[in-house]
């Protein structure tokens, strides 16, 4: 065990230094690139060596810490490279040295199992999504020692999709920093502004809550409604938004990258859709303290009705219009929710609990594969 007092003074008694070698996608960095940053961050500070595995994207050199080793996958994306990108690969690991793997995407499941076999140590999966095209994972009984989840629901999920593995299974809960303050409502005389993050793959998905947003500005509430996203259909949407005579309310932005400050901004953050992967982005509105409103369904754990936000009927236009009726109308209510969520998210999701519990499963990852081989 971690920390067992033995009298030989040899190397073999002393607990072998973590090394944790974390691979990641593209799309993961785009999407929880704030988790991933405070991950490593974390694990730097304490003066831990890590190295992170991930395709070409400039994203990944503002997110690492000068003591992380940036590993490139694959280096040529190239047909007929494969074999060539996997013997680079190898040799960037060999003088790295790992002693456990992170997978924290689904979809390199199956490269992290072959890395592990590779190099002869366990590994760590981290699940943050429901999406049943990702669920034929490809896990090792002898080497996945431990499953992370972000939420309830999802531990509930995945011990029932894979109940071989229902005792390697934790919660850990994803940190942010949480704003000292919050700005919702703040201001005397300022326009109230509503702001949501959504892709714009399907304009039909926007078409219960700009009813319910149309019928606010009919009733003569004064807002701005931003939308912040990119999408095959935001042509359509924009369409939309013009034939419900709502272009001098409702604005769409692309999909930044400090996409926080604009959070920050916003006095309401709204999620309309129920999502089978857990939300980072509603996570960080709560952080800098947006009252939340959000759809019923999901998988995340964040918003209690009527403490940390409201929760409405999905595609139920009158239930959308009445959250947000509320919260217009009432806001010191508002900031009394923006306020509670800050306060829950401190206790429950900081950064300094997330790594010290990430750094705790890869001590006993390695302490459970070593007792095993």
């Amino acid at each position: 065990m971690v920390g067992e007092q033995k009298d030989s003074t040899s190397s073999e008694a002393l607990p072998k230094p973590v090394r944790p070698a974390l691979v990641v996608s593209r799309r993961l960095l785009d999407d929880y690139s704030t988790y991933i940053e405070h991950l490593l961050v974390g694990l730097s500070a304490e003066s831990v060596r890590a190295c992170l595995i991930c395709s070409a994207c400039s994203r990944a050199e503002s997110i690492c810490p000068p003591t992380v080793e940036l590993i490139r996958y694959p280096i040529l994306d190239l047909p007929l490279m494969g074999h060539y990108n996997k013997k680079l690969l190898f040799e960037r690991l060999d003088k790295f040295k790992p002693t456990v793997f992170h997978c924290l995407c689904q979809s390199k499941a199956w490269l992290t199992r072959q890395l592990t076999r590779h190099f002869g140590v366990p590994y760590v999966l981290t699940v943050n999504s429901l999406q049943k095209r990702r669920w034929q994972l490809s896990l090792s009984p002898r080497r996945c020692a431990e499953i992370v989840v972000p939420s309830s629901h999802l531990a509930v999920a995945v011990r029932g999709y894979y109940p071989r593995f229902a005792e390697r299974i934790e919660q850990i809960n994803i940190g942010t920093f949480t704003a000292d303050t919050s700005e919702c409502f703040d201001k005397r005389g300022r326009l109230a502004s509503i702001v949501m993050a959504h892709p714009l793959d399907y304009a039909g998905e926007f078409e219960k809550l700009l009813g319910a947003v149309r019928h606010l500005v009919i009733d003569g509430y004064e807002f701005m409604f931003v939308i912040t996203g990119s999408g095959r259909q935001e042509r359509e949407l924009r369409k939309l938004v013009n034939g419900l005579g709502l272009t001098d309310v409702v604005l769409i932005v692309p999909k930044l990258l400090e996409w926080r400050s604009i959070l920050a901004a916003g006095d309401i953050f709204i999620k309309h859709q129920p999502s089978e992967s857990f939300d980072p982005v509603l996570l960080e509105a709560m952080a800098v303290g947006a009252a939340v409103v959000c759809s019923k369904g999901g998988v995340d754990d964040l918003v209690v009705d009527g403490k940390t936000g409201i929760l409405f009927e999905p595609d139920d236009e009158l239930s959308i219009y009445n959250s947000l009726q509320k919260l217009l109308n009432g806001r010191e209510y508002a900031r009394q929710l923006a306020a509670n969520a800050q306060q829950y998210l401190r206790e429950n999701h900081s950064v300094s609990a997330m790594v010290a519990n990430t750094l705790r499963i890869y001590r006993q990852v390695q302490q459970w594969y070593k007792s095993r081989v």
